[in-house]
C-alpha cells in the first residue's frame, strides 16, 4: 500500500476531516486554546483557522509525517500564528516537562498506536493546571451501532491510515488521569459507525 499511503491517503484524510459536519465541531473546541499550544496530529492545519492569534503566544504542531505540512505552514502564515513544527509520534513528544498551557487534540485519539503512553506524555507537556482541548469520533451507545463498528474496523482501519471506529474515548482519558468536566456527545451527520463525536476539555488530577 505504498502508493496508496504516500500520495492517496493524505489526500482523502484532508478531504473526509474537512468536511463541515467535523469542521464544526473544531470550531467548537480550538478557539479555547490559550497560551503556549501544542497540536497533537495537525496534518494540513484544519483547525488552524480557529485559533484566536491574540490569545495564542506560540503554537507547536505535532505531526509523525510531513506530507501535508506545506499546506498547514501557509494556514498560519495567513492566520498570523507564530507556529512551529515538528516532526514526532504522540508517544514522544520531542519537547521540555510542563511546556504547554494548552494541548489540543481533534479527531486524532483514533489513530495513534498506543493511546496510554501518548496520554501519558500529553500529561507530562502539560503545565500543572494546564487543559487538553479534545474532540473524537469513538465507540458509540447504541449496540447496533457498535456491532458495525466492531465488525468494519478490520478494514476501516487498514484503508483509514490506523483509524479505529471504536474507541472508548471516556474510558481512556479516565484511565491516563484525565477528568472532564464538560464532555458533551452526539452524533454528527454521516456514516453513524464514524460519527459518534466526543468534545469537551479535561484536566489531569
Amino acid at each position: 500500500m505504498g502508493f496508496y499511503d504516500n500520495y492517496l491517503l493524505p489526500k482523502v484524510v484532508h478531504f473526509m476531516c474537512g468536511q463541515n459536519p467535523a469542521m464544526k465541531q473544531r470550531e467548537k473546541i480550538v478557539p479555547q486554546a490559550e497560551g503556549r499550544v501544542i497540536e497533537i496530529g495537525i496534518g494540513s492545519g484544519l483547525n488552524i483557522p480557529y485559533y484566536d492569534p491574540a490569545r495564542v503566544s506560540h503554537l507547536w504542531g505535532l505531526d509523525p509525517s510531513r506530507k501535508m505540512w506545506d499546506l498547514a505552514k501557509k494556514n498560519a502564515r495567513d492566520h498570523h500564528l507564530d507556529a512551529e513544527f515538528l516532526e514526532s509520534e504522540a508517544e514522544s513528544i520531542p519537547l521540555d516537562d510542563n511546556t504547554a498551557d494548552t494541548v489540543v487534540m481533534t479527531y486524532t485519539l483514533c489513530t495513534i498506536p498506543d493511546v496510554h503512553s501518548a496520554l501519558q506524555e500529553i500529561r507530562r507537556v502539560l503545565k500543572p493546571g494546564g487543559k487538553l482541548l479534545f474532540c473524537e469520533h469513538g465507540e458509540a451507545p447504541d449496540e447496533n451501532v457498535r456491532r458495525w463498528q466492531h465488525r468494519m474496523n478490520p478494514v476501516w482501519n487498514r484503508l483509514g491510515g490506523g483509524c479505529n471506529l471504536n474507541r472508548p474515548i471516556p474510558r481512556l482519558l479516565d484511565q491516563s488521569g484525565f477528568k472532564s468536566a464538560d464532555m458533551q456527545t452526539m452524533y454528527i451527520p454521516g456514516w453513524k459507525p464514524a460519527c459518534f463525536n466526543y468534545w469537551g476539555s479535561a484536566r489531569y488530577s
